[in-house]
């Protein structure tokens, strides 16, 4: 993978928003793969209506391109508020790679891939809408929270100037694939319980430590009045699915990729 970004492929262009959109584009048709499937090369979407900016030839996966210069921090612009959380209830939410690159020097620093059923209503966030003299008047663009997605969620493709090993992202891919088959109110179980298991920190910890959220989950989720069994089956699911391995004795073991 060549991470050197072809400052070429902006040539004609006079704002740096399409600069940036050209080369970053340009850059991802030439390196980047499908994480899914490991098709070598992914196609620019010419139909507007796939809604999204590449797809996978081979499994027909779609992707969207976000890139910032710096890093990519805790709050990810991504457009339109109403028409994210349309596309996330209609179930037609691409995947993401989000690419942090350098302007001084044009090369990709950091790419992670979120797959798209790691983006829910709950990690979307409004911000204000635009004044009322604005050309889109009450428009309101949105964020991805990006610290409000498990740590499983960010595939990193490349870290720190350094691709990884394309069978470690697939295999990293696999392993979250069964989320997908849930439906959203499941799917948000599914991620609050990760998200607690990385706040507790620790590689080891006890089904205990997840139940201290069992008030907060009931307060979330107020139309399931047993988060604690609910918790309990999960912390199964996982263990099923290889992202964390039971130890007995109620204890449990983080799996961490290599």
């Amino acid at each position: 993978m060549n991470l050197q970004m072809n400052a070429e492929a902006a040539s004609g262009y006079t704002s740096d928003s399409q600069k940036v959109r050209m080369m970053t584009g340009s850059w991802a048709a030439e390196n980047l793969y499908c994480p899914f499937c490991g098709c070598q090369k992914i196609s620019c979407c010419e139909d507007s209506r796939m809604n999204a900016d590449f797809y996978c030839p081979d499994c027909g996966e779609r992707y969207e391109l976000k890139s910032k210069n710096g890093a990519l921090g805790d709050h990810i612009a991504v457009g339109a508020y109403d028409t994210m959380l349309q596309r996330i209830n209609a179930g037609s939410i691409p995947n993401y790679f989000f690419i942090h690159y350098s302007r001084t020097d044009l090369k990709v620093k950091n790419i992670v891939m979120v797959p798209k059923y790691f983006i829910m209503p709950e990690v979307i966030e409004k911000r204000e809408p635009l004044s009322d003299k604005a050309k889109q008047a009450r428009w309101s663009g949105c964020n991805i929270s990006f610290n409000q997605i498990p740590a499983d969620g960010k595939i990193l493709i490349v870290k720190d100037g350094e691709a990884q090993p394309m069978d470690k992202v697939i295999s990293q891919v696999e392993k979250t694939e069964f989320i997908g088959q849930y439906n959203l109110s499941e799917r948000s179980w599914v991620l609050d319980v990760l998200r607690c298991v990385d706040k507790m920190g620790e590689r080891d910890f006890a089904a205990e430590d997840v139940y201290q959220f069992e008030e907060a989950f009931s307060q979330k989720h107020s139309d399931d009045q047993h988060a604690k069994d609910r918790i309990e089956r999960l912390l199964q699911i996982l263990n099923e699915n290889g992202m964390i391995e039971f130890c007995g004795d109620g204890c449990y073991r983080r799996i961490l990729d290599a």
